[in-house]
């Protein structure tokens, strides 16, 4: 005889981790509002010096040497080769600039060519932000009516609702730590946005399926009953993601260091929020099996001859 599936109890602490869910979503509200983001030079426009070495550079005797020299806001990163390095300032257009960096770079002996200096007016990271703010709002709306063409209005809100749980604080993490925002960011929260809706459609999918077959159960224990079939799914792919994550946060230099940051928040946040927040929802809302199952159509009722 088979054993029997195991069914934990997710819906049962619901109500409490819906409150913690509504306080860290107005503590990033209000992150936010308070703090604003630390955009990057991809936004708020800045100078971009490339020099180039000999040898391969050492990146934190370079900033070292920047902050030296008063360049406090610099953003040093490797440029393609270790040899190459591109440093960002918010600093006014000073073609002269370039000079500067270089002189301060020599003063410990090592032979340093500057390759380019180059101006990222304001104007064009105004543009980057607003197209970037319409793009997410855009795939919010599109995912909203595959997902009602594909399940049900519930589930789609439910699943809006989620995405839009996992972006703010995805975001209030950056805000309050005041984390550079750049256009590797704004890629990475896309890509949370992607990676959640995967995670929550695979649980919606199986809900879908047990309230047709599970007709005796009630809501809740459908709720549980699909969220154990799935979770084995969702920890194997969160935990191999998260592993790749690790290493390029520790491996990718800084490049890269916010993308695997705001993408390590998100998959722990997307996790969670596919169990605890859509699920929750849904629940909220009163999803029933008539919500599903279309009612059976009345019969004709035809008149017998006489």
């Amino acid at each position: 005889m088979a054993e029997k599936e195991r069914i934990i109890n997710f819906m049962g602490p619901r109500k409490l981790l819906a409150i913690i869910s509504a306080i860290l979503l107005l503590a990033s509200v209000a992150s936010l509002a308070i703090n604003g983001l630390r955009f990057g030079l991809d936004f708020t426009g800045g100078s971009l010096v490339e020099v180039g070495y000999e040898q391969a550079a050492d990146l934190n005797a370079i900033r070292g040497q920047l902050a030296d020299a008063g360049f406090d806001d610099a953003v040093v990163q490797t440029f393609g080769a270790s040899t190459d390095v591109l440093i960002r300032l918010g600093e006014t257009h000073d073609p002269k600039l370039g000079d500067k960096v270089v002189e301060a770079l020599t003063l410990g002996g090592e032979s340093v060519e500057l390759r380019r200096n180059e101006y990222v007016g304001a104007q064009v990271g105004e543009e980057l932000r607003e197209q970037g703010g319409l793009g997410m709002l855009l795939a919010l709306a599109m995912i909203m009516l595959y997902l009602a063409f594909r399940f049900q209005f519930k589930f789609s809100l439910g699943a809006v609702l989620a995405l839009v749980h996992d972006v703010t604080l995805v975001l209030g993490i950056f805000s309050l730590l005041q984390l550079d925002f750049d256009l590797t960011v704004l890629a990475a929260v896309l890509a949370v946005i992607g990676y959640s809706l995967n995670d929550t459609i695979v649980v919606f999918d199986r809900i879908r399926e047990n309230f047709r077959i599970m007709r005796v159960a009630d809501s809740v224990e459908i709720m549980n009953a699909s969220l154990s079939q799935t979770l084995s799914r969702t920890l194997v792919t969160s935990l191999t993601t998260v592993l790749v994550l690790i290493a390029l946060f520790i491996f990718g230099g800084e490049s890269i260091h916010g993308f695997a940051t705001a993408l390590l928040v998100g998959i722990g946040v997307g996790t969670y929020s596919s169990i605890y927040v859509a699920a929750n929802l849904l629940l909220a809302m009163n999803i029933t099996k008539e919500d599903l199952i279309p009612p059976p159509k009345e019969e004709t009722e035809v008149d017998e001859m006489p």
